[in-house]
């Protein structure tokens, strides 16, 4: 597995992006928002960061090599310092339920619900005395 891998299936989820951000920080979103970031530097101590429920985020801690991410791991988010840190199909199933968790709360995009307008009336109003 490599980053080829982790981007092409990253990005076979419904709305997802990619994006150059933070210096070569590749970072994967739905909807605007992130669900996983993989730096392009090789010398980088993270290869890849992902959001987590509590439960997993406590369960993946136990393995060597992964931590929870610098900023922002009191949300759940973790970081392994390798690809194979666990197998690609666990990487996979953990990329697929980052993507999930930030879907269910990524705003999703209005329909254009433009309300018609009612042109004002040229009549005067009707409180206003007739004279005969």
């Amino acid at each position: 597995m490599n980053i080829d891998s982790i981007r092409e299936y990253c990005l076979s989820f419904p709305d997802a992006t990619e994006g150059l951000q933070w210096g070569d920080d590749l970072l994967f979103r739905i909807r605007g928002k992130i669900f996983a970031s993989v730096p392009l530097d090789v010398a980088a101590p993270v290869r890849i960061t992902l959001k987590a429920t509590p439960e997993k985020v406590a369960e993946l801690l136990e393995i060597e090599g992964i931590e929870r991410a610098a900023y922002v791991g009191r949300y759940n988010w973790v970081s392994l310092e390798r690809f194979d840190v666990v197998p690609w199909s666990e990487l996979k199933e953990l990329i697929r339920e980052s993507y999930d968790l930030v879907a269910a709360k990524a705003p999703h995009k209005k329909a254009s619900t433009r309300k018609s307008r009612k042109k004002p009336s040229r009549r005067r109003p009707t409180t206003a005395k007739r004279r005969n």
